[in-house]
């Protein structure tokens, strides 16, 4: 990861952009990517486009490796951390199945 990291770092470098990439920006450049990988899935007859779908995922982490990379968060840890808290909120004798929000749990 950190030389995915790296390279992302470079090439934003390369070309100046990194006056762009505030947080503002980036979470904004996050949710505009992710309403362009709901595209491929808006009607229910439509064969996906895998390509377009990889693209898509890639350009959503690299924003999320951005904005991790301006507070210095490491990526892992800030994944395995939310891992742990969702596995709190989220017992599997409760869930098991089942989709609801872990306030509608008991």
């Amino acid at each position: 990861m950190k030389d995915v990291i790296k390279t992302l770092i470079t090439f934003r470098d390369d070309r100046n952009w990194s006056q762009f990439h505030t947080p503002n920006n980036l979470a904004k450049s996050i949710t505009l990517e992710a309403a362009e990988l709901l595209e491929n899935f808006q009607w229910q007859d439509q064969t996906p486009d895998i390509a377009n779908i990889k693209d898509e995922l890639a350009d959503i982490m690299s924003y999320c490796l951005l904005m991790c990379e301006h507070y210095g968060f490491d990526p892992t840890t800030i994944l395995l951390d939310k891992i742990k808290k969702n596995e709190a909120k989220y017992p599997v004798d409760q869930v098991y199945g089942r989709a609801m929000k872990y306030n509608q749990l008991k």
